[in-house]
């Protein structure tokens, strides 16, 4: 018969595994995983010895830097693969949908708040033409508004480099950014939306590549290139784009300017410029051809005469003057040759007989 156990009392076999994991429980340290195991022998099965292997890394992740990312509606094709660029390249952010062009700006603090982030890029979009990129420290600020301009993505062909997805990036800004203040400012706000976290969960332990901010003509210049191991040379990865600086802002998307680019040209003056350039250059064609009419219709001036040509001269002989006193004889008017012959060779023999 088989014996019975008592109510809540485990069987023979399950009991010893139980009592083998908990052995190995006590030998494991407190609060560290266990890095082998070994499992108890069954039916006459040899036991098996299996491996954990440790956590990547043993740091605690600290700095909790959510940057969200996102749009407004009407954006083309290439600002949203540069917007999905940025969202791979940085582990630590966020996506969400697209904010209607009826809503205020001061509303992405709100969804900020809600995605529980402090840091955001917003993608503003204009006439279908014109992209606007805004850096915010949300909800207390700064933040800033800028032009963006030569946008090229990683998908693009002429992007031959690659890197590990989640790593780590060096951040490298040009020597200006130490001089003038509000590049300053600029430097510290890229440095923590750009930076990912150290011991994020979703980032890997690894620096592969390189963001880079060069200042060139009034414009930020930013390329990401990847770094490679055997020499250290640096091969273009993308995405690149040019911000082009329009305002700083005390507080978040909004509040008193704490600097105005005196160097930005608006895309609608531009614009402006370029039509007027191309009008005065068609009005400028058509005062040339008017020119041109009037000069074929005047009067042409005549050029006086040179009082010296007349020294080389020589005046000509003065011919007789013969005046004839007998009629000449009308010649017959005759349309057939051969008749005028016959006439002329009766003319001929008169003659003869004349003389004769």
């Amino acid at each position: 018969m088989a014996a019975k156990r008592k109510r809540g009392a485990l069987p023979a076999g399950k009991a010893k595994r139980a009592r083998s994991a908990a052995s190995a429980g006590e030998a494991a340290p407190e609060g560290g995983p266990r890095e082998r195991s070994v499992a108890p022998q069954e039916n006459g099965i040899p036991a098996q010895e299996y491996s954990i292997p440790p956590p990547v890394s043993q740091g605690k992740w600290k700095n909790k830097e959510r940057v969200l990312i996102f749009s407004s509606r009407g954006i083309n094709f290439r600002t949203r693969h540069l917007m999905q660029d940025l969202r791979t390249l940085m582990p630590h952010s966020k996506a969400d949908t697209k904010m209607d062009r009826k809503d205020q700006l001061f509303v992405i603090n709100e969804v900020c708040e809600m995605k529980n982030c402090n840091k955001c890029i917003f993608f503003e979009a204009k006439k279908k033409q014109d992209l606007y990129m805004w850096f915010s420290n949300t909800p207390q600020g700064p933040s800033a508004k800028f032009l963006v301009q030569n946008v090229h993505t990683l998908a693009e062909l002429k992007m031959t480099g690659n890197c590990l997805r989640g790593s780590r990036p060096l951040l490298s800004f040009d020597p200006i950014f130490d001089q003038e203040p509000h590049y300053a400012l600029l430097k510290e706000l890229f440095i923590q939306i750009f930076s990912t976290p150290q011991y994020h969960p979703k980032s890997q332990p690894f620096v592969d590549h390189v963001f880079t901010f060069t200042v060139t003509d009034e414009r930020i210049w930013f390329r990401n290139y990847q770094i490679i191991e055997e020499d250290a040379s640096l091969v273009e990865i993308g995405p690149r784009f040019v911000l082009n600086l329009i305002k700083i802002f005390q507080g978040s998307f909004g509040g008193p300017t704490l600097y105005e680019n005196p160097h930005y040209q608006s895309p609608n003056m531009h614009r402006r410029l370029v039509r007027l350039s191309v009008a005065a250059k068609f009005r400028e064609k058509q005062q040339v051809k008017e020119v041109q009419m009037t000069k074929k219709k005047g009067t042409k001036v005549l050029v006086e005469e040179d009082p010296t040509e007349v020294v080389f001269e020589t005046p000509a002989e003065e011919k007789p003057v013969e005046i004839q006193l007998v009629k000449p004889e009308s010649k017959p008017i005759v349309k057939d040759k051969k008749k005028l012959r016959k006439i002329q060779r009766k003319k001929q023999k008169k003659l003869f007989r004349t003389e004769g």
